[in-house]
């Protein structure tokens, strides 16, 4: 029996409505936010984000030849700011030096072998790999985070034990390829996790509180 995945949707934006996410001016702003959000609330993310371009920093060749100490300091508020230098500088140096920082080329390569690039980056995990190729360059790759993880099990649609690449195909089987309906489908479901679907759950009144087993 297929999911009702699609039915999900239609009840989050029902209820959400679009969600334009991701926020950003462009691909390499939103691949930096994608490293820059690891473990971060995105208010912190965009303090940083705006610090990198106060200090016209946010461009890859420049980020490329910063020391990481520099970057660190710029992206400071959005926390763990060494770790983050570390990945950013090591996701920038693929960007720039395999691919001579040019996004169309990303774009033009095929998918799967793209994604198996940017895991082979240290510090780049399947969730930031699948939000850069989705996000960043409008591939279809579904986005899967703690939000998604937590409605499928208490909706009883994927165990507790389900992993990251077993639901991300879940969502991908039962929905069309299309890169904006990921995108929307992903958002909707961060905006329900974080008001409802807590680790409190608040199902009274969820939009989702309906197709509760």
């Amino acid at each position: 029996m297929p999911l009702p995945l699609r039915d999900y949707f239609k009840d989050l934006l029902a209820h959400y409505g679009p969600q334009h996410w991701w926020p950003g001016e462009s691909p390499f702003e939103v691949m930096v936010g994608a490293v820059l959000t690891q473990g971060a609330a995105w208010s912190n993310v965009e303090k940083a984000i705006r610090n990198l371009k106060a200090y016209d920093l946010l461009d890859p060749g420049r980020i490329h030849e910063l020391d990481e100490d520099t970057l660190a300091l710029a992206i400071k508020p959005a926390g763990y700011f060494r770790v983050k230098a570390r990945r950013l500088k090591n996701l920038v140096a693929w960007f720039v030096v395999r691919h001579g920082a040019d996004v169309e080329k990303l774009r033009a390569l095929r998918p799967d072998l793209l994604r198996e690039e940017l895991l082979e980056v240290k510090g780049v995990g399947p969730e930031t790999a699948d939000s850069i190729l989705l996000y960043a360059l409008g591939i279809p790759s579904f986005v899967v985070d703690t939000y998604t993880h937590r409605v499928m099990t208490r909706h009883g649609l994927a165990g507790e034990d389900t992993g990251y690449d077993d639901l991300k195909e879940t969502f991908e089987r039962a929905l069309p390829r299309d890169a904006a309906l990921y995108n929307e489908f992903h958002a909707l479901i961060v905006a329900v996790g974080k008001e409802f679907c807590r680790p409190t759950a608040r199902c009274e009144t969820c939009p989702l509180r309906a197709r509760l087993p």
